[in-house]
């Protein structure tokens, strides 16, 4: 599995070793005012990573779009700069209807989140490929998106930024739990507990992607197992 998993980081990096595959193979077009996640200036930002984590869900249903997550009018904001990174935290999924979401994922006024897990239903993370997406998210203090289905690029993005963790399950947990529950979600063990109940879900494995995710992303863990070379100290 280490080879397979070498070989797939190698290529994500790309030859240069200058881009992860998440922004090497971005669909939209470059524009100046929408700034690009390197993983190498927002790390030093990102939160410790753990495999199991408890606390309050933050429940959503089928298809939240990375418009939903980030409104486009926000991507200005540059996550290498900690200031913005924090503030770009500020503004996670803040394009929810109100009307079908009364709780906000952030409060008004906070930079960040009471919710470290967020639950989804079908197709999590559709629409445009901006990283900016898992990146805000894990600006605001989520570590991990709970879903039936993602959206490939913003899974793809979630392991190369090194954000959240992007956990899949056949259950239908988003009409199960509620905003507020209190879960824990063990990766190691791959369930996730309500902790009032005790009732347990299954969880897919995350596989391969995990040890991407725990180094904090595609160059974190190119430098951690010797892919690339780190600068003397």
């Amino acid at each position: 599995m280490a080879s397979r998993l070498s070989n797939t980081v190698m290529q994500c990096l790309g030859s240069n070793h200058s881009l992860p595959c998440a922004l090497r193979s971005r669909a939209a077009p470059k524009s100046s005012h929408m700034h690009s996640v390197s993983r190498r200036n927002v790390g030093i930002y990102a939160q410790q990573k753990t495999r199991v984590v408890r606390g309050p869900c933050y429940v959503t249903k089928d298809n939240i779009d990375t418009d939903q997550i980030i409104p486009a009018e926000y991507l200005t904001l540059v996550p290498s700069k900690k200031d913005e990174y924090e503030k770009l935290g500020s503004y996670a999924l803040i394009g929810l209807p109100t009307e079908l979401y009364k709780k906000r994922f952030v409060n008004d006024g906070e930079m960040k989140s009471e919710y470290p897990i967020v639950i989804g239903g079908e197709n999590f993370g559709c629409g445009s490929s901006r990283e900016h997406a898992p990146v805000c998210m894990g600006a605001a203090g989520a570590k991990m998106v709970v879903s039936q289905s993602y959206a490939r690029i913003f899974f793809r993005n979630c392991v190369s930024t090194g954000e959240v963790y992007p956990v899949e399950t056949d259950e239908r947990l988003c009409d199960i739990l509620e905003t507020g529950q209190e879960v824990e979600v063990d990766l190691e063990k791959d369930v996730l507990t309500v902790l009032e109940s005790g009732k347990q879900y299954a969880l897919k494995s995350i596989g391969e992607a995990g040890p991407v995710v725990d180094a904090g992303g595609i160059f974190e863990y190119a430098r951690q197992t010797g892919m690339i070379k780190t600068a003397a100290a």
